[in-house]
């Protein structure tokens, strides 16, 4: 296995063929074995697909087994797409041989109007790795591979009787005159002059969705910087840490990130994840008792998440950690020491006192006092009355965030941002409103419950555009999601953790390569930013306010209910409703 530190974008780079006849190997790393079996008619029907390389469109709200052949694929047809101008549409292919195909690439032609081109440069195609996962809710097992990485190679070696998925994303110009495009991809091989064209149109309607930072949609993922360093083999908080963070984060500000997660001190959450968070603010005692508090790398991840347009709000984890521990240098006795201050103890009062008074003159300073919260994840409301008691009379300016599985929302009518454990905890609408009223958001989280929907590896893709309408037909602000890059080990390989299911630490890939479930799960924010945007301009929604009854009005996490023809068809009726009369 090619350890992750070697696995850079930089190092991931094709070898040319010395002469027209020959071929070096694509350098990347081997996918795991299949646990699954080939049954003899699996067998049987690689033996029928004939030599050479075959392509066909396949359904994007899909995972597609890696050593079955598919079926019902036909290569002819066109796919169509529609999209507002500024969107980013997914869509999938899927490749396969019974023989191998060596260097195989995709190309995606320009995009031709009837009186306009969109260049083929606003679509990128990216071949779908397979990594293990549980194929149920058996936490441990590996019964399974899943199609979820998007890798960066530009080419690829697909191995016999092989299945490879190839995912391809339009980000649709903002500038685009409405109207209908017609394109078309291109896969060759090394060695095969008959190359696979698949063609695709493109409905581009007449409307635009704003920048992802201007989206009203209240995202939050918790990010795990020490999770980069780790898995790139970089020094925590050094500029090539930063440097490596950069364009992961990049990605998450293009789904509309809109909170920076932060940790006061040692790992709020009792390191649940194969790597702990990392305090980003040093505490020290002092020879005279007094408090020094070194905020280097707290300002230096902030600034570098507001450079990339993720700035609405700071969330800081937290006055009640998992394990009530703090963490900090005693310079008399000049080594660390740990200490318990639970709420509502004196050790409390005597950690925190301090410290609020000097973060909160730290952060006017920096002109981020009205937008940092101290928040808490699932928390007793006994802890988080101390809590808030003692913020309210050391640091009111700041506000409270929690991530709430009690109903203690309605405790703390204070709360800047209340997010509900979803199916636990449904927030009552009328508080939506109030909330929203007065600036607040609500939003509902996932984690590793629900079972369905959600965005495990091994969940549906549609699954994750599904949560999108779910908060849609509740009117929530938005969502969170326990997390973003909290890895394991070798998760290109291996998605499972712990008592977890497997991909519920992550959503992405170390060296900023995106997944399956990340790119649905934006396909189901931008729905989420379209419809509001639509209601404010007074459109018929009457055929899509139908489907986001059913919604509602049903068990969302019953998966025995068709909830993918329910997507489709709200996906549907979103399209209906963007078309402006006479189109």
């Amino acid at each position: 296995m090619i350890p992750l530190k070697s696995l850079l974008p930089a190092a991931l780079l094709i070898v040319a063929a010395s002469c027209a006849n020959s071929h070096k190997p694509v350098i990347t790393f081997t996918e795991p074995t299949d646990p699954v079996q080939p049954t003899p008619e699996d067998s049987a029907a690689w033996s029928a697909c004939g030599s050479g390389l075959n392509g066909s469109w396949a359904d994007a709200d899909l995972r597609y087994p890696r050593g079955t052949v598919p079926t019902g694929m036909q290569q002819s047809d066109t796919l169509r797409l529609t999209a507002w101008r500024g969107e980013r549409v997914s869509a999938q292919l899927l490749l396969w041989t019974a023989d191998g195909a060596d260097g195989v690439e995709c190309s995606v032609s320009d995009f031709t109007g009837s009186s306009s081109t969109m260049p083929s440069s606003i679509a990128t195609t990216r071949f779908v790795r397979y990594t293990l996962a549980d194929s149920t809710f058996s936490v441990g097992a590996a019964t399974m591979l899943s199609a979820d990485m998007l890798d960066s190679l530009s080419t690829l070696d697909i191995e016999p009787m092989t299945v490879r998925p190839v995912w391809l994303t339009i980000n649709v110009p903002r500038e685009a005159m409405p109207g209908s495009y017609t394109a078309h991809v291109t896969t060759a091989s090394n060695g095969n002059s008959a190359n696979i064209t698949l063609p695709l149109s493109i409905e581009v309607q007449d409307h635009t969705l704003p920048a992802p930072s201007q989206w009203k949609y209240h995202l939050d993922l918790w990010q795990h910087p020490a999770a980069v360093a780790r898995a790139q083999g970089i020094e925590l908080w050094s500029d090539e840490h930063f440097e490596a963070m950069r364009p992961l984060m990049g990605m998450l500000a293009d789904a509309g990130q809109k909170v920076i997660t932060a940790t006061l001190n040692k790992d709020p959450w009792n390191h649940q994840c194969h790597d702990g968070y990392e305090s980003m603010i040093r505490w020290t005692l002092k020879d005279d008792g007094t408090w020094e508090y070194d905020y280097s790398a707290f300002d230096r991840w902030v600034s570098l998440m507001m450079d990339l347009g993720i700035d609405r709000m700071i969330n800081c984890y937290s006055m009640v950690p998992w394990n009530c521990e703090l963490e900090y240098f005693d310079q008399q006795a000049d080594s660390m020491v740990t200490v318990v201050a639970e709420p509502g103890k004196p050790m409390f009062n005597r950690m925190w006192k301090p410290f609020l008074n000097d973060f909160k003159n730290h952060l006017a300073q920096k002109g981020w006092l009205s937008i940092t919260n101290i928040a808490m994840d699932e928390r007793s409301p006994e802890a988080m009355d101390a809590a808030a008691a003692l913020l309210n009379e050391c640091a009111p300016e700041m506000g409270f965030a929690i991530a709430d599985n009690h109903q203690s929302y309605k405790r703390y009518p204070m709360m800047r941002d209340v997010c509900v454990s979803q199916p636990k905890t449904v927030v009552d609408h009328s508080d939506i409103v109030a909330r929203r009223a007065k600036g607040f958001n609500t939003t509902f989280y996932m984690c590793c419950n629900p079972k369905y929907p959600n965005t495990f590896t091994f969940s549906e893709p549609f699954e994750a555009e599904l949560l999108g309408w779910y908060g849609v037909a509740l009117d929530y602000d938005g969502m969170l999601r326990w997390a973003y890059n909290s890895w394991p080990a070798d998760p290109q390989t291996d998605s499972r953790y712990g008592n977890w299911y497997s991909g519920d630490t992550y959503l992405v890939y170390p060296c900023a390569r995106s997944s399956v479930r990340f790119e649905r799960l934006i396909d189901g924010i931008e729905n989420a930013e379209k419809v509001g945007i639509l209601r404010n301009e007074g459109a018929d929604m009457a055929q899509l306010d139908a489907m986001l009854d059913s919604i509602r009005n049903n068990n969302i996490n019953d998966p025995s209910l068709p909830w993918r023809q329910i997507t489709a068809a709200a996906r549907e009726a979103l399209y209906q409703a963007s078309r402006k009369p006479g189109v």
